[in-house]
């Protein structure tokens, strides 16, 4: 059973919807979830929010939180996903913000620094990956983002 299968399986065996705020990943955690059939059972919504005036306005994250802290910090992927929780009325929720590489985002953040966070809306937790990756960059960045967004959701709702 794939890491997709296996997380709609437990979300409809738990009676719980997902949603997801994706930045780095570009929409792959929707994607994957969504290849899984009998998925709209258990996920209402994805936004891909690659830039920050999409994060602001449609997520919610503050203006000055992406001044401060920048669109790859811990501080921000906490507001997007506490945004798609509220927009989506999911029970459960992930985000993901990172820089997926080769080139950097013009900051001094590497590229393979990714942050997450998953949400009940009552707990939040939180993981930054630091990948070196040196094959395939970008595939491997966006794909072990995946992999641990869906890995926090199992986490979460206690798989």
């Amino acid at each position: 059973m794939t890491l997709e299968e296996r997380t709609v399986k437990v979300l409809r065996e738990k009676g719980m919807v997902m949603a997801c705020a994706e930045s780095c990943t570009g929409g792959l955690i929707a994607k994957r979830i969504t290849d899984v059939s009998g998925s709209s059972s258990v996920f209402n919504c994805g936004v891909v929010s690659y830039s920050n005036e999409i994060k602001e306005s449609v997520l919610g994250v503050s203006h000055e939180t992406l001044e401060k802290y920048g669109a790859v910090s811990e501080q921000t992927v906490r507001e997007m996903v506490a945004g798609v929780l509220r927009i989506s009325g999911a029970d459960i929720a992930v985000s993901v913000s990172g820089i997926a590489g080769p080139m950097s985002d013009n900051t001094s953040k590497p590229v393979g620094l990714i942050w997450l966070a998953v949400s009940d809306g009552k707990t939040t937790d939180v993981k930054c990956l630091n990948n070196t990756f040196t094959d395939n960059v970008r595939e491997n960045n966006r794909l072990s983002a995946s992999d641990e967004a869906l890995y926090l959701i199992l986490k979460m709702v206690g798989e």
